[in-house]
């Protein structure tokens, strides 16, 4: 009998310590969130880029003030409150001000480059651990933006310069006022306005690769439009204004269009997925 129960004390115990790394595993990760906001004295003319991290949104606006404020949200996740010290110490951003061009630059786990010079002996358990970093910046109205992003939801207005724009998988909404924009989206819904028919803007190049894309014109906006499906899916017209241009037809796929008198290039591309054209709401 006695040589029973050791026999079953031992064979719990075993099961126990085969299971406890699994259950560490398993168990719900702590969370902490930080914030942190810096401004820069910064004119109008020159170039803001930011290069979000893997997981994060990115949210711009343009202001009246010579200045950009960054104001971050930085979670980390892990199993203990000395590991989210240890993560809410790497991870974060850093700003290089040189004259006429502000980089503001994700940094932490994700960055081998950064860790080997700034953490050279941080524990290798905790560079998978999730973290995301979600901003929200502050740009003079007439500037250039370049913004690289990963997997988050993107915002953009009231900016009037030279946008370049490139995200891995995004909810995006970007109201465009003017200036040029050129943007390309891996996945998700993109969502673009127009909000004005006198548009102040030169150019604009859309493209998305895999998902929906909306499209908000202002009936009385004169520009010539071209919409493609490259691959599966439809283009959605519900823009009766809109005229054929280079003796061309309308089809589900490809749309070379005329809007009023014709002006600036908005060309609007998706691979696989809907493409909606759609007025502009008031």
């Amino acid at each position: 009998m006695k040589k029973i129960c050791v026999y079953l004390c031992l064979s719990a115990i075993s099961i126990f310590l085969f299971l406890a790394p699994v259950l560490a595993q398993t168990s719900p990760l702590l969370k902490r969130t930080t914030y942190k906001t810096e401004t820069v004295e910064f004119g109008a003319g020159g170039t803001v880029t930011v290069v979000g991290a893997p997981d994060g949104s990115i949210t711009v606006e343009g202001w009246q003030k010579n200045s950009v404020e960054i104001t971050a949200e930085i979670e980390v996740q892990a199993a203990t409150e000395a590991d989210l010290a240890e993560l809410a110490r790497v991870n974060g951003f850093i700003i290089d001000d040189d004259f006429g061009h502000i980089r503001i630059t994700s940094v932490g786990t994700h960055d081998k480059g950064f860790m080997k010079r700034a953490a050279k002996k941080f524990p290798k358990n905790l560079l998978a651990m999730p973290f995301k970093i979600d901003y929200k910046i502050k740009v003079p109205v007439y500037c250039d933006v370049n913004i690289d992003g990963g997997r988050g939801d993107l915002n953009l207005s009231n900016v009037e310069g030279m946008v370049r724009i490139n995200y891995l998988e995004s909810n995006a909404k970007l109201n465009l006022i003017g200036g040029t924009v050129v943007a390309t989206v891996g996945k998700g819904d993109v969502q673009i306005v127009f909000p004005n028919r006198n548009w102040r803007g030169r150019s604009a190049d859309i493209q998305l690769a895999s998902g929906t894309m909306s499209v908000q014109l202002p009936l009385n906006l004169s520009a010539n439009i071209d919409a493609k499906i490259l691959r599966v899916g439809q283009i959605e017209n519900a823009l009766t204004v809109l005229k054929p241009r280079d003796r061309t037809k309308f089809s589900e796929k490809s749309m070379t269009a005329k809007a009023g008198n014709g002006g600036a290039a908005l060309s609007f591309t998706v691979g696989d997925g809907t493409l909606k054209l759609t007025e502009t709401e008031k």
